[in-house]
């Protein structure tokens, strides 16, 4: 088969279509030729060499995908050869075949096509697990999201309106945030211009990308018994909180990761993908939340797709990678 590769840490021209051995199902999981994998920040990451994958995991890129299941491993059971899935991966969605644990797998959600399928698992598994599982949101509450014209931004969107929650979002351009506003924002932040403090004033959820740099402010912006949920540092990794305006709050703030998570148990990415396909799927099916998509690009242009994702400016959801 053919995988896109990393020469060598750096940007992305370092990325490479190259052929690979193909992989072979193992007890527990299944084989899938893939159709799409999807960009996710991390990817930028790991290509730079900051972000290995966890221990056992492919050294290929690419943390969700769709496609067809061409075989099954000892012991699987609940799929057959032909069903068409998409998958939360902890690597190797960058290639024209996957080994996926089988609890990872999703059948597509009713309306949804193959392609677009591989824009749902990552910020799925990501909204649901942190936002409705952790933080606990419910309907009449505000939901701060910062970032909210990537792929886990406008996902959270539709994902709070359909939870009956109020949401503001933080964006770097009026037109991003116009965007947001009609997937459902009711408040919208320009970050270069405003304050989010000042304009959102009290938020019961946060889920934050930033992590040190928006610290002290996400802490001012919680409403009494507010969470703050950081779930990535492009803001940096080490900050100072203020205990007593944390204590004054009755507030938490708690860091999460997906990728490293067991297949299977409490916390599991199992159990993620299990409450995702029983809670979220049947807000997909109706029409509540959408899968939000850039573009769609040939896999072996992937360099291209990171370029686009690091310039930022005009990526609105998420990039896919369409296999031949």
């Amino acid at each position: 088969m053919y995988a896109i590769t990393i020469r060598e840490p750096g940007g992305p021209d370092v990325l490479e279509w190259t052929e690979v051995p193909d992989p072979t199902p193992g007890p527990g999981e299944v084989l899938l030729d893939v159709a799409a994998g999807a960009l996710n920040r991390a990817d930028l990451l790991q290509r730079q060499g900051f972000y290995p994958p966890p221990p056992g995991a492919s050294e290929i890129l690419g943390m969700e995908c769709s496609g067809t299941i061409t075989a099954l491993g000892e012991g699987v059971t609940g799929w057959n050869v032909g069903d068409e899935v998409c998958a939360l991966l902890a690597g190797g969605g960058y290639a024209e075949k996957v080994v996926v644990p089988a609890p990872q797998l999703l059948p597509l959600p009713d309306g949804v096509d193959l392609v677009t399928a591989a824009s749902l698992p990552e910020v799925a598994c990501t909204v649901w697990s942190n936002v409705v599982m952790h933080a606990k949101l419910t309907a009449g509450e505000l939901l701060l999201v910062h970032g909210g014209a990537g792929g886990i931004g406008t996902h959270a969107i539709q994902v709070g309106k359909a939870l009956g929650a109020r949401v503001a979002v933080t964006a770097g351009s009026a037109d991003r945030l116009t965007r947001c506003a009609e997937l459902g924002a009711d408040i919208t932040v320009n970050y270069r211009e405003q304050d989010f403090v000042t304009e959102v004033k009290a938020a019961d959820v946060v889920l934050d990308n930033m992590g040190a740099k928006y610290l002290d402010r996400n802490i001012d912006v919680l409403n009494l018994n507010g969470r703050l949920v950081v779930i990535g540092l492009q803001g940096g990794v080490s900050a100072e909180l203020n205990l007593g305006k944390l204590m004054a709050k009755l507030g938490t703030v708690s860091g999460t990761r997906l990728r490293s998570r067991p297949v299977e148990g409490p916390g599991s990415k199992g159990e993620i993908v299990a409450a995702v396909r029983q809670g979220l799927w049947p807000l997909i099916a109706s029409g509540q939340v959408k899968p939000i998509v850039h573009d769609v690009v040939p896999m072996r242009e992937a360099a291209a797709a990171h370029q686009a994702l690091e310039n930022g400016g005009d990526v609105f959801g998420k990039l896919l990678l369409k296999t031949d």
